[in-house]
């Protein structure tokens, strides 16, 4: 899903990691995501099960005994003897309680998958924002670049003027004390990147970070972004978001289960069928075979279980039942406001954001021809080192913070629909 929402920030380039490659590689590998999967089969399995107890009961027996006394009577007390048998029950009716189970595991089984499609969708977000980090930090050393080349450029320029004797040597040193502080920020930027892959590689769970590629949107200024209104994300999310899904599917087996527990005063009643021969080893008995069938015989009959005093155990169960669902029901409330407020949240963090990207843009046409003035009064000689480096970092600085509220701006509109 968030794949999706990012999909028109990707391009489509091979070689490299896109958004959505990235995230099914941590989908794959992520450790929490595999033991949630298994926690998933093990529920399909009780459901499955729960659906497979309509089913009749049938069993085999057989047994070998051995006389080792004395009888006055030795008919009476054979030597040995051997039985064979074959039985089948089968619940008629039982309170529905059956029907209750099925029910219960079955939501049981929904909550899990929609838990796990929850922890999915938090890894993708953890990953969206890491890939975003990677972009902007590779833009913000890019620029740290530009301005130590443009430096060192201009440090060029200078040492021919100090060779002809037009120029102070004075004024050469300070523009190369300021390609000594320009070295040290591009240095400081190539860690925070490769840091960023490093972050971003622990999520994925994989090696040789170094070699990570991302495959950077060529169009990301260009983007219609458009702010959704927290009621229209937050009508939307009630509808779809997992932990809401989860939280709703874990009320309903509650409710099923206090109906189960009630189910246990009503009487239960099973349809049994036995059949079974023997042969009993006693002087003049019969062959094997013969015995085994003159002996046979089939017994079918009805039980009926009715529920008279257990030690309050079934209304106890109610009563414990009953509490759960009301501990279930706020928990619903809670995992609603909490995701009430996440949009809220989400929402002014994007207008903010918006407001900021806004400002770097103007700030950034502003100090790009503030340094385009400084730079010609000092060509001509009409502006100190000094005053051009000022402008020069004050550019630089506008440049970083317009990056940076560019990718916050996209993350920050994209987690909007994401919580949608």
């Amino acid at each position: 899903m968030i794949g999706i929402l990012f999909l028109p920030l990707l391009l489509t380039a091979q070689q490299k990691w896109t958004l959505e490659q990235c995230i099914d590689t941590a989908w794959t590998n992520n450790r929490n995501v595999k033991q949630q999967a298994l926690a998933k089969k093990t529920r399909e399995i009780n459901y499955e099960q729960a659906r497979q107890n309509l089913l009749p009961s049938v069993n085999a027996s057989a047994s070998q005994n051995f006389n080792l006394g004395s009888s006055v009577d030795k008919f009476i007390n054979p030597k040995s003897s051997t039985s064979v048998g074959l039985g089948a029950q089968l619940t008629l009716f039982d309170g529905l309680r059956m029907k209750y189970n099925i029910d219960a595991r079955k939501a049981e089984m929904l909550q899990s998958d929609a838990e796990l499609q929850k922890l999915k969708l938090d890894i993708a977000t953890y990953v969206a924002a890491g890939f975003l980090q990677i972009l902007q930090n590779k833009e913000l050393l890019q620029i740290a670049t530009d301005q130590l080349e443009l430096t060192k450029t201009k440090i060029e320029q200078r040492k021919n003027l100090v060779a002809a004797g037009k120029l102070a040597e004075g004024e050469l040193l300070d523009l190369v004390a300021q390609q000594s502080k320009e070295e040290m920020n591009r240095l400081k930027a190539e860690n925070t990147y490769k840091l960023s892959l490093l972050d971003l590689a622990q999520l994925l769970e994989i090696d040789h970070f170094e070699d990570l590629e991302l495959a950077v949107p060529e169009n990301i200024t260009e983007l219609e972004l458009q702010i959704l209104s927290p009621d229209e994300v937050l009508k939307s999310a009630l509808t779809h978001r997992p932990e809401i899904l989860g939280a709703d599917y874990k009320l309903k087996s509650s409710e099923i289960n206090a109906l189960s527990a009630k189910s246990e005063y009503y009487p239960t009643l099973t349809l049994g069928a036995q059949s079974g021969t023997g042969y009993y080893n006693f002087p003049g008995a019969g062959t094997l075979g013969k015995q085994f069938s003159d002996n046979f015989n089939t017994v079918v009959g009805l039980n009926l279980q009715i529920p008279i005093f257990n030690k309050f155990s079934v209304r106890n169960k109610v009563r414990t039942a009953q509490i759960g669902i009301e501990s279930d029901k706020l928990n619903v409330s809670n995992a609603k406001l909490e995701l009430r407020k996440t949009i809220q949240q989400a929402y002014f963090n994007a207008i903010s954001a918006k407001s900021r990207w806004e400002s770097a843009q103007k700030s950034e046409a502003a100090s790009r021809e503030a340094y385009r003035f400084t730079n010609q009064k000092y060509e001509a000689g009409r502006a100190t080192v000094y005053e051009l480096y000022q402008s020069k970092s004050n550019l630089t600085q506008v440049l970083s913070e317009g990056v940076q509220a560019k990718y916050e701006y996209v993350f920050r509109i994209k987690l909007l629909e994401y919580l949608k």
